[in-house]
């Protein structure tokens, strides 16, 4: 399977674009997202890939880092979203916005994207919105300056000790990223519960 493509970019188009790899021609349907964000013609880039097989044609997907293939692939894997329709979806908003109207439930942001009925969100949200969470947990942690270094390991410790308090999945994600992004870089995790149970106990 082909996972990642170097490249010169030989033709850009608003859906589209063509790397040329030592000479061979790939072209990649990416969201709009991606294509604005591209270097212009003949800069060299890396794009991160999906490949799609059918009977009748072989379609590679192209993506600017892991976390838009990661959400690309998760919601391929929902049943009635194809990739154009996901393609739709990462083209109305970056993938960590995206994740995170999923994860929060946010029905009305994904029926705006078109191809998207109130159905077919109902289902993206039941099917994705704890894997969104803890993918949009994870990006948002990385992200973070001077914040608490926290393993994946412990970020989890941190929140099935509050599922075992007796909180959703969903509510114990929230709260162990916000008290995350709130802490300096000296507390370890048992401070990120104790500052996550705050929140939540203050009402959210």
């Amino acid at each position: 399977m082909i996972a990642q493509l170097t490249g010169r970019i030989a033709v850009k188009e608003i859906s589209s674009v063509v790397l040329d790899v030592g000479g061979v021609g790939y072209r990649l349907s990416v969201p709009f997202s991606v294509s604005e964000n591209l270097a212009s013609p003949n800069e060299t880039v890396t794009l991160y890939t999906h490949l799609v097989v059918r009977e009748d044609e072989l379609t590679l997907y192209g993506f600017l880092n892991q976390d838009e293939l990661k959400v690309f692939e998760m919601l391929i894997g929902v049943n009635g979203v194809g990739p154009k329709v996901a393609l739709s979806l990462l083209s109305a908003s970056r993938a960590d916005e995206l994740a995170q109207a999923i994860a929060n439930r946010e029905l009305s942001s994904l029926t705006r994207t078109p191809g998207v009925g109130p159905k077919l969100a109902q289902r993206l949200i039941l099917e994705l919105a704890d894997k969104m969470a803890e993918l949009s947990l994870e990006v948002r942690v990385a992200a973070l300056t001077g914040k608490p270094d926290l393993s994946k390991a412990q970020r989890d410790d941190v929140v099935e000790a509050l599922v075992n308090l007796g909180y959703s999945r969903a509510d114990a994600r929230r709260a162990a990223d916000i008290a995350i992004s709130n802490l300096p870089v000296s507390e370890d995790h048992a401070a990120v519960i104790r500052a996550a149970l705050n929140w939540l106990t203050a009402g959210k």
